[in-house]
């Protein structure tokens, strides 16, 4: 009897233990923010393991000690303000801010400049918001579902509507990669002082894109600080184009803070709009802000991503604000009510300004050329990035389809292989025989 009673008290413990941890596991899954979509549930689990899709685990920058700080999974803390954090989230809003500043915006601020003086400026200036808020909308997008836009528009659309995002996706991002090689090729045909032509330029951006492309494999950080390099030079000759040519600071401050469009100026105004404000931009900063380790369970570590990230998109914007306004102040002040204002354009805008003001100790056409090449390197790179992850996050979706493709593709390229191989007079001794003809 003692042993039967022993035996029935063991499996009661066993049954009261399983029932202990069944209860633990769902409270472990109710971690798990509600405002995590559905779409992201089935990768993120109550143990924390999820697929990482864009950047491997271990090429994540580590930011967040849960040991330390006491944070556990589904805290809502967020923790006081560190320059720390600051500095080790600072970075994806570089690689964004480039698209703000490329080749494309180049000739657009002359443009602006160049025609409608500093009028425009205002619309620069409050189209530069309206990016950085889109930006922030992208970061949230990233930061909180773990997932970038690309790969929820996979997810959360019907077949035909993924399809039609993906390509307009691409088409835009092809337009742009257009003026940004061709911009870094002008650039370098300008300091080559004319001995590389343009299509040579082509070439070699395209080759050390993938060059400057290779140094992610030592680390993110790296690829960041080459950026960080990048908009350096832009804001260092722009600003020395700038305070050489000594623009009007009454006429850039009413510019700034007076609305004014005209009928004449109405295409400068909205080729900033449309330089300013690109597609690909916000597929790409949703991806770039998952170069860091955070637990999206974590509502305290989201929220505090999402702080820092805010404040690293606004002072890179803050940054590509002024550049824009040098270049499209210098181009104001040298050629607004000029005979070359209608021809001026990023080949010969150089030597334009040369013919203005000399060549001195540092041409300012080498200045030029220096910035542009900054820009259209630069750009191009994050380009390239960015239809990556547009390509990789739709990729799923065109699988299927691409097998269909190949599917009828097959028969174009079996009836000429099976025609050939038969006919005498192409394989002579070694043409298949009757049997396998038929077959």
């Amino acid at each position: 009897m003692d042993t039967q009673s022993q035996q029935h008290h063991k499996q009661d413990f066993v049954e009261v233990e399983g029932e202990e941890n069944r209860l633990l596991q769902s409270e472990e899954c109710e971690t798990i923010p509600l405002s995590t979509p559905q779409s992201s549930l089935s990768t993120t689990l109550a143990d924390g393991n999820r697929e990482d899709y864009v950047y491997a685990a271990k090429d994540k920058v580590r930011i967040f000690d849960l040991e330390s700080n006491g944070n556990s999974t589904g805290s809502t803390v967020v923790p006081p303000f560190s320059w720390k954090k600051l500095w080790l989230f600072t970075g994806p809003g570089l690689l964004m801010s480039v698209a703000f500043l490329d080749p494309g915006n180049l000739e657009g601020d002359l443009q602006a400049g160049a025609i409608a003086g500093y009028s425009l400026l205002w619309l620069l200036m409050w189209s530069t918001i309206m990016g950085l808020f889109i930006q922030l909308l992208s970061a949230r997008l990233g930061v909180a579902t773990g997932r970038h836009l690309a790969e929820l528009c996979r997810e959360e659309y019907s077949n035909w509507a993924r399809l039609v995002l993906w390509f307009l996706a691409e088409l835009a991002l092809i337009a742009a990669d257009i003026q940004e090689v061709i911009g870094s090729a002008i650039a370098l045909k300008i300091l080559s002082h004319g001995l590389l032509p343009i299509w040579a330029g082509v070439v070699i951006t395209a080759f050390d894109c993938f060059f400057f492309l290779f140094l992610e494999n030592y680390g993110v950080r790296k690829l960041e600080g080459v950026f960080a390099i990048f908009i350096g030079t832009m804001g260092f000759s722009f600003a020395w184009m700038f305070f050489d040519t000594k623009p009007s600071e009454e006429e850039l401050l009413m510019g700034l803070l007076i609305p004014r469009v005209s009928s004449k100026t109405l295409r400068q105004a909205v080729e900033i709009v449309g330089c300013v404000i690109t597609p690909h931009n916000v597929f790409l900063h949703s991806a770039l802000v998952q170069s860091r380790d955070i637990d999206i369970r974590n509502k305290g570590q989201v929220q505090e991503a999402l702080n820092y990230y805010s404040i690293e998109s606004t002072i890179a914007l803050l940054i590509t604000l002024v550049i824009n306004l040098f270049v499209i102040t210098v181009f104001a002040r040298v050629f607004y009510g000029t005979e070359q204002a209608k021809d001026i354009g990023l080949v010969n805008a150089g030597q334009y300004l040369e013919d203005k003001y000399g060549g001195g100790f540092f041409p300012i056409l080498y200045i030029w050329g220096i910035g542009l090449l900054a820009a259209g390197q630069s750009s191009t790179i994050t380009g390239t990035y960015a239809g990556q992850f547009i390509t990789e996050g739709s990729l799923d979706t065109l699988n299927e389809w691409l097998n269909v493709l190949q599917a009828i593709q097959i028969p174009f390229a079996l009836i000429p292989l099976l025609t050939l191989v038969s006919k005498q007079e192409v394989m002579g001794t070694f043409r298949i025989g009757p049997l396998l003809e038929v077959s």
